[in-house]
């Protein structure tokens, strides 16, 4: 027997074993902190699976299968036009919706092609920090101002960090013999405004279907609160129209998959949960039994939702854990801790939650969460930007990785431009959002 593997998993075994055994179940505070940990569980699973993730896997579905990759890498070589390749490059997350890992045989492909340092870095970057799916569920989560500037940061520090990469190596760069990237366009099966149309489709379904109620009881945006479900049903309807017309399904099929959709919004009008839930399974069942393009959308969706839900779920628990729910519950790190270290909006604040950030490794999705927690225990606001822009982008296998790839030095350069740019825009974001 071959006794190298076996005595990991001997080691693992051990491992668990003597966390059961000196579990301290005695400790009130421990099982304080596992109550919020189960809190914070279903707090995520009522408030945001469905009416949010779920219809989130269905629009990065859609950006998987119907935008080619290959068309966006394309444009990221020496010879692609400087203003198009870094405004290709810092959006190429909503396309490839990766984390900081997934994103680096990508990163080392298309720079060993010959792809110029300046976009390549800006498309490592950009890559896991503008994810779609991070960006609706941090809006949705951790509000609409944390949301926009996490957007709004990402774009434009991944253009500067990949313009400063160009300019630090100029001469390196304009001395390289790199040739063309050669990756082969795999071509549209549709116009691109189609594309366009559908994805907006479901965007806006995500959008009223977790439009928030406003602080006031009058004007234009409580008008569209009350009307959410009356909207967000009839771009359902649109739904089923661009099924027909853009992906060419069944008529009679498409109309079988929304009859009940339809029955259980007038038989349950006071719970749209309900129809929202036969809106998925009908669409899925749909998808899953159609022709291969709209099996190909299901099998991308279901793709994302098994590589993300377990991580987000195994997130979750831990920030419950540690953290504490957003019922103001504490977990096990005392509050006065995070508040003496991220709290407020001091430069040290911003650079270390830059700093922990750029080392730690979050899978897709689960800072949210985290950030979460730590808002609730007293960190500020600007830190928390700080650790949302510089944690997804970067970890400590990934630093690994990328100087494999560019050498040590640059490898240095670029971690030092994140930390610091991500220390400055959550500085200036606690400023003038304090």
């Amino acid at each position: 027997m071959d006794w190298k593997p076996e005595w990991k998993k001997g080691l693992w075994m051990l491992v668990v074993f003597l966390c059961a055994y000196f579990l301290p179940l005695d400790k009130t505070r421990f099982i304080q902190a596992i109550v919020e940990s189960l809190a914070l569980a279903r707090w995520y699973a009522r408030e945001h699976v469905i009416f949010c993730l779920v219809p989130a896997f269905f629009i990065a579905g859609v950006i998987s299968v119907f935008v080619s990759q290959a068309a966006v890498i394309r444009y990221l070589g020496p010879k692609a036009n400087k203003w198009i390749a870094y405004a290709v490059a810092s959006v190429s997350g909503s396309v490839l919706a990766v984390c900081s890992c997934t994103i680096l045989p990508l990163f080392s492909s298309i720079h060993k092609r010959g792809a110029g340092l300046g976009p390549a870095c800006t498309f490592l970057y950009a890559g896991p920090a503008i994810n779609i799916l991070a960006m609706v569920l941090t809006a949705r989560i951790l509000g609409p101002g944390l949301g926009i500037a996490r957007i709004a940061g990402a774009v434009v520090f991944s253009i500067v960090i990949g313009l400063s990469m160009h300019w630090i190596y100029r001469r390196e760069q304009n001395g390289a013999a790199g040739g063309p990237v050669q990756i082969p366009d795999s071509g549209e099966a549709r116009p691109l405004r189609q594309t366009a149309l559908h994805l907006f489709i479901l965007v806006a379904i995500l959008v009223f279907a977790n439009w928030g109620k406003p602080s006031g009881n009058t004007g234009f945006w409580h008008l569209v609160y009350t009307l959410k479900w009356r909207i967000t049903g009839l771009f359902g309807i649109f739904l089923a129209l661009s099924l027909v017309t853009v992906l060419k399904m069944r008529r009679m099929a498409v109309i079988a998959a929304v009859f009940p959709v339809i029955a259980a919004a007038f038989a349950f009008r006071d719970y749209p949960l309900i129809p929202f839930v036969a809106g998925i399974i009908g669409i899925s069942v749909l998808l899953s039994r159609s022709g291969h393009e709209a099996s190909e959308w299901m099998s991308s969706t279901w793709d994302f939702a098994k590589q993300i839900l377990p991580l987000l779920g195994a997130g979750v628990l831990i920030a419950g854990l540690l953290l504490g729910s957003p019922g103001g519950g504490t977990g096990l790190i005392p509050g006065r801790w995070i508040s003496s270290l991220v709290g407020g909006n001091t430069v040290f604040a911003n650079f270390f939650a830059s700093l922990a950030g750029a080392f730690m490794y979050f899978a897709t999705l689960t800072e949210v969460p985290i950030v979460q927690g730590l808002l609730a225990n007293g960190m500020g606001k600007g830190p928390a930007l700080a650790l949302l822009l510089a944690g997804p982008a970067l970890s400590l296998p990934n630093m690994l990785v990328i100087r494999s790839v560019i050498g040590t030095r640059k490898t240095l350069v670029f971690i030092s431009l994140v930390v610091f740019m991500a220390t400055l825009s959550g500085w200036i974001y606690g400023i003038v959002f304090a």
